[in-house]
């Protein structure tokens, strides 16, 4: 997981990279509308597992992120 400001503006990074003509604060209210639409519908709302290790790579870039999850899994294993 990550603040949704942070994964507004990985978003927002990817468009403008790809060419569109978008803003931060469109990306970032479209992104809240999604998160509390995905988490609050009636049928399967998004929620996290008992079991899931929940890692916040909000200040992570993507070569760390990658390095804790592969933490999580090797100290997982030996477990």
């Amino acid at each position: 997981t990550a603040s949704v400001e942070a994964r507004a503006r990985r978003r927002y990074d990817e468009l403008i990279e790809k060419g569109q003509s978008v803003t931060y604060e469109r990306v970032l209210e479209d992104m809240r509308w999604r998160d509390k639409n995905d988490s609050t519908r009636a049928a399967s709302p998004l929620k996290q597992a008992e079991d899931a290790v929940l890692i916040d790579t909000t200040e992570d870039s993507l070569e760390e992120a990658i390095a804790r999850v592969k933490q999580v899994i090797t100290e997982k294993s030996r477990g």
